[in-house]
């Protein structure tokens, strides 16, 4: 069932019984309408929801200049979307209120995050690759050089 916006339809829920097809756009009853917003995860310490932070400039009429403006917007993860990680690009778009804070819900995950870009979001130091054994001996073979 297409949802109205250009937007590729996930696969379906694996297990119907225990989807919850009352807040889903794609296979359930949940209208969508009103504003389509594009922006990157910054959390997802919540079930079923995601926090998405977009960036947009306001201009300052007495300067002649522009300044960086941010929101943050709980967004609803429909179960055929999940999992979201932290730095992931999405697409929400407006719906009826979900809960006290919810009006929106992802429809799009528009790009994957990749490790530099969760830890320039969470400010952690990017995490080292692994070296294997014969990383190791190969590095300890040049030494010896």
């Amino acid at each position: 069932m297409a949802i109205g916006l250009d937007v590729e339809t996930p696969p379906e829920p694996e297990n119907p019984e225990e989807y919850d097809y009352e807040k889903c756009p794609f296979y359930g009853e949940l209208p969508v309408r009103g504003q389509t917003l594009e922006g990157q995860v910054v959390s997802t310490d919540m079930t079923k929801t995601v926090v998405v932070e977009r960036e947009y400039d306001v201009a300052v009429p007495k300067y002649d200049r522009y300044m960086k403006r941010r929101s943050r917007i709980p967004a609803h993860v429909p179960g055929v979307l999940e999992p979201l990680s932290v730095g992931d690009t999405v697409t929400i778009a407006e719906t009826r209120p979900l809960s006290k804070t919810k009006s929106h819900v992802v429809v799009e995950v528009t790009e994957e995050a990749t490790a530099a870009d969760v830890a320039e979001i969470t400010g952690q130091a990017e995490p080292e690759p692994e070296l294997s054994a014969e990383d190791l001996a190969a590095a300890a073979d040049e030494g010896d050089e």
